[in-house]
């Protein structure tokens, strides 16, 4: 499944697979022009370029697994249709699917941090310690993702409206999450939000990246806590809708 999904990705298309450089350079370098120079917006005195591009992969793997698992049931209908086999596979291939184009991304992401690390005076400092926990980071984004695409997928099947409204939702909760500007800017400018922000379950996740990668000081690590409390919560209630909707989807899809 995971090898059918990356092909039909790429199929007929010019440049293929690299895409999945330069999707992650060319919306980079747009934050860095618009948001870094343009608006002015602080990078915790991190080179610009860096910072956002911490911030894109992240969200880019979490946001591209929660749109297309989201489609799960009016995308394979006639696949179900035909064979039975257990239907949280499908989900599941994209989430890996991503993360072979997450890899992809990140490597390129590594070469830029030990550029940038080797600079005289520079202030990336990647930590060590928390670079061990990016790994079970990256497994919560996947599962939070997953949780999110699989619940609206078994939603879409009733509710058509809302395969309508992902991607602009996902759009707008990017803005939500510090992606393009960082955390301390709303504890400069909303001290009285911050609370209510970090309740964001990707907030933590991107915060502790930057932390473990480019030495950025965190706002509050316990705040990871509750990002995982949130992400249990999400899968297991993705996991019980539609457990309950493959069984009837064939009559409302």
């Amino acid at each position: 499944m995971v090898k059918r999904n990356f092909t039909v990705l790429y199929k007929q298309t010019i440049l293929g697979p690299a895409w999945v450089v330069i999707q992650p350079l060319l919306t980079t370098l747009i934050f860095t022009v618009v948001f870094g120079n343009i608006a002015g917006l602080p990078t915790d005195g991190m080179p610009k370029f860096l910072f956002y591009m911490a911030g894109n992969v992240c969200w880019h793997y979490f946001s591209t697994c929660l749109t297309t698992t989201s489609n799960t049931f009016v995308t394979n209908q006639k696949l179900f249709g035909k064979v039975y086999f257990p239907r949280l596979c499908m989900p599941f291939a994209t989430v890996v699917t991503e993360l072979i184009n997450f890899f992809v991304q990140f490597a390129l992401f590594i070469i830029f941090v030990v550029y940038y690390a080797m600079q005289p005076g520079t202030a990336v400092q990647p930590n060590w310690q928390l670079i061990l926990i990016t790994p079970f980071l990256l497994v919560q984004l996947g599962i939070l993702s997953l949780g999110f695409g699989i619940i609206i997928s078994a939603l879409t099947t009733k509710y058509r409206d809302l395969a309508m409204l992902v991607s602009f939702g996902v759009h707008l909760w990017m803005y939500a999450t510090p992606v393009t500007y960082s955390t301390s800017l709303i504890a400069d400018k909303y001290p009285g939000l911050l609370s209510m922000y970090m309740l964001n379950p990707i907030t933590p996740i991107i915060e502790m990246f930057r932390a473990a990668y480019l030495g950025v000081p965190m706002y509050d690590a316990r705040y990871i806590l509750l990002s995982l409390g949130v992400t249990a919560l999400v899968f297991t209630v993705g996991v019980i809708l539609f457990s309950r909707t493959e069984k009837t989807f064939m009559d409302t899809v």
